[in-house]
């Protein structure tokens, strides 16, 4: 059993080390067409009006290769 866990473990954990993080989006409220910056949905009140960008702010957008 150990056979198999062991580099089951590893594989995932070098996996998980190589991903990056979410990017951000920013969002445009429905309701009073206020805007924020988010790298989950909202709700059905916002829209989704830039991005991907890199940081919290939505500043540095992330350029397509």
């Amino acid at each position: 059993m150990k056979r198999i866990v062991l580099p089951l473990l590893a594989l995932f954990l070098a996996a998980s080390a190589l991903a990056g993080p979410a990017p951000w989006f920013q969002w445009r409220s429905k309701l009073n067409g206020a805007l924020t910056c988010s790298q989950t949905p909202l709700g059905p009140g916002w829209e989704k009006t830039a991005g991907p960008y890199r940081d919290a702010r939505c500043e540095k957008l992330i350029v397509a290769k």
